[in-house]
């Protein structure tokens, strides 16, 4: 059994109890409606830790002036040689002192790391799903359900731009690429603003101008082989992160960042 098992079926009971609910909306709709009630309540579990996260931005932020100092005394110190095990070890109590004054928690990149799973187990589960196979209380009989569904006459079960006629194509390559657009816009003008660049280095910055470009590139590659129940989700998702971080860019900006600065003039 899979890791992610226990979180598919989950999710799997989730989609069910969803479609359940909204039966009296129609076959077509009830499972457009269903996808949608689970990614409310998928980024409903997950807000905590976008909240833990904004907070570690922010703290982050806050000490990345104290931390750069740090490292230039200890760079100077041994600039004509190479630092002795007693300098490292002052260094890393110095780091911890400061980012325990700034409220930096330890395992921060945790809250980041823990959302991966859960993406995972429902991407496992539209796609098993839609290979007709039972998942948990998504049983023979929902899984037949899904399998009728349609979306503007295209079945949310079909895979790729080629698996079906001109009508799959045109309808899966527009969900593929308004889901590129959507993350393309979210991560240029809401999330790129909301970085600190002071202070970091050139390729660094010339990878996070193109990450926009590469995360709209990887899902229009990716349209070609996922389900179309999954490109609904990633819409729908996805209009959801770039609602999440316009409010996040206007009211709760990084400290140091272009947007924080813009906060600041406008104020």
């Amino acid at each position: 059994m899979s890791v992610l098992a226990p979180l598919s079926h989950a999710l799997a009971a989730a989609l069910a109890g969803a479609h359940h609910v909204l039966t009296f909306a129609g076959s077509d709709a009830s499972w457009l409606l269903a996808i949608a009630a689970v990614v409310v309540l998928v980024r409903l579990v997950l807000l905590p830790l976008t909240i833990r996260g904004v907070r570690h931005a922010h703290a982050s932020a806050r000490a990345r002036p104290q931390l750069q100092a740090l490292t230039k005394k200890y760079t100077e110190k041994n600039a004509k040689s190479s630092p002795t095990q007693a300098d490292m070890m002052a260094m890393m109590e110095e780091r911890r002192k400061i980012n325990e004054e700034h409220g930096v928690p330890r395992f921060a990149m945790l809250a980041a790391f823990a959302q991966l799973p859960i993406f995972l187990a429902l991407y496992h589960l539209l796609f098993d799903v839609s290979r007709d196979t039972a998942v948990g209380a998504m049983n023979d009989s929902l899984v037949s359900s899904l399998g009728a569904a349609t979306f503007l006459g295209t079945p949310l079960t079909g895979h790729g731009y080629l698996s079906g006629d001109t009508t799959h194509l045109v309808i899966t390559l527009g969900l593929a690429a308004t889901a590129a657009l959507v993350s393309y816009v979210t991560q240029r003008l809401w999330v790129l603003p909301n970085m600190v660049r002071t202070g970091m280095p050139d390729s660094m910055l010339r990878i996070q101008e193109l990450m926009p470009v590469i995360s709209a590139g990887g899902m229009l590659l990716a349209g070609s082989s996922v389900p179309l129940a999954l490109l609904v989700y990633w819409v729908i998702s996805g209009l959801w992160t770039a609602g999440q971080a316009a409010v996040i860019h206007r009211w709760f900006p990084t400290p140091g960042s272009p947007a924080a600065e813009k906060q600041l003039q406008t104020s």
